[in-house]
């Protein structure tokens, strides 16, 4: 296990974004501390700078946004809507598909800021880093040889 999941706790996360009644500044520096794994590395980059700059003037809900799409590469915003009194957000691999057919996940809150980031501490609860190519190659059969099945009578 890496020391970026080891430091991150989700129940605790998930607890202290449901408790808050509105986003806050040390709120907001404290999810980018514990489930963030790219702004402290890259801290000097344009990037973060802008993140930093969103939660000086308090833009939260363009802050976790910004915080998603760094942090979240492979993940994009599904849903955003206002139903009764709270903000529900899905975030998704593939939007494209179906609602039926998509794992995506969801979360919810009275702030805009609060759910987008709920959703994102729930990525990083249950997405477990995935290798880029396999870590077996494949044993071909030295029999195999392939065959073509054209009928063109």
């Amino acid at each position: 296990m890496t020391a970026a999941l080891r430091r991150l706790d989700p129940p605790f996360l998930s607890q202290q974004l449901r408790a808050a009644p509105a986003m806050t500044r040390p709120l907001m520096l404290d999810i980018i501390a514990h489930a963030c794994r790219r702004v402290p590395t890259l801290a000097e980059g344009k990037r973060p700078a802008r993140i930093m700059r969103l939660i000086d003037v308090e833009a939260w809900a363009d802050a976790a946004l910004a915080l998603i799409e760094l942090e979240l590469p492979m993940w994009q915003v599904r849903r955003i809507a206002y139903d009764e009194g709270e903000w529900h957000c899905a975030l998704s691999r593939a939007r494209e598909l179906p609602d039926w057919l998509d794992a995506a996940v969801e979360a919810r809150h009275s702030d805009l800021a609060l759910a987008l980031l709920s959703a994102l501490v729930e990525v990083r609860a249950t997405d477990v880093p995935r290798p880029r190519v396999p870590s077996v190659p494949p044993v071909l059969d030295p029999l195999y040889a392939p065959l073509t099945c054209d009928n063109f009578g």
